[in-house]
């Protein structure tokens, strides 16, 4: 038995993007990460050994044929979007990355949080949104739809492996945030208990795209909480890893 003796597996979107655009959402398997992190963890700081986190980076550069490296986030909950071209050098405190270009890997990290893609119709944009409930509070999808400065009704959007509606409890707090600022939020709370909530953040994130005159919306249809063979789970676990969403523009 090698030290990685697990396949590595990815998502790749159905969705109708051009053939240029490249995208895919990576599960916890098939990398050289132990205990916690086992297997493929893509986070550098989590607590996991830093030379793990170096192979397994290389390794889905290798098996997903990125052209360059991807430009990794320093993720914070904020609402700021950052464009990848030529002169950027990647560590940047952002939550979401877009790129004009071709061969420029835009990427966000999650383990319970909604990761979002963008690409047009037309495969000359793409985007990678990493939107928790906070990232959707603060504003990220408006921020990075003002960002790509297209016509909405041309946005083509994925939805990542995130936390499922039936495992992601929140609070009247959370709620309330929400209905200041005129959600429709029986579309995405559902009632658990006394001042606790059930959230399906892919519904909130739909409702929020619809908002905006983005109806061409596809995934939303895993649970990272509950698959715990497939998927890293903050929630669930506390320690744990992160799982990459990745976009790009082929040159070929």
């Amino acid at each position: 038995m090698t030290e990685k003796d697990e396949v590595i597996q990815w998502l790749t979107p159905e969705w109708p993007a051009p053939p240029q655009i490249k995208a895919f959402s990576t599960t916890r398997l098939g990398g050289f990460s132990e205990h916690a992190f086992k297997s493929m963890n893509l986070g550098d700081h989590v607590g996991d050994h830093a030379d793990k986190v170096a192979k397994n980076r290389a390794t889905i550069t290798s098996n997903l044929s990125l052209p360059d490296e991807p430009y990794w986030l320093k993720q914070v909950h904020s609402n700021k979007v950052v464009q990848v071209c030529d002169s950027s050098s990647g560590s940047e405190e952002a939550d979401g990355s877009f790129t004009r270009q071709t061969s420029k890997v835009c990427v966000v990290l999650t383990a319970d949080c909604l990761p979002i893609l963008i690409s047009n119709k037309a495969g000359t944009t793409v985007a990678a949104i990493h939107a928790g409930w906070r990232g959707l509070a603060n504003g990220i999808v408006e921020v990075a739809l003002g960002a790509l400065g297209l016509p909405h009704e041309s946005l083509l959007v994925w939805l990542g492996p995130a936390i499922g509606p039936t495992k992601f409890e929140v609070g009247d707090d959370v709620k309330a945030i929400f209905a200041k600022k005129t959600y429709n939020t029986d579309i995405a709370f559902k009632s658990k208990t006394k001042n606790k909530w059930m959230l399906d953040i892919y519904q909130l994130a739909r409702y929020n795209l619809n908002h905006y005159g983005v109806e061409h919306i596809y995934g939303g249809d895993q649970c990272t909480h509950s698959q715990s063979d497939k998927y890293f789970s903050y929630r669930r676990d506390g320690v744990t890893g992160r799982m990459a969403s990745l976009i790009w523009i082929n040159a070929n």
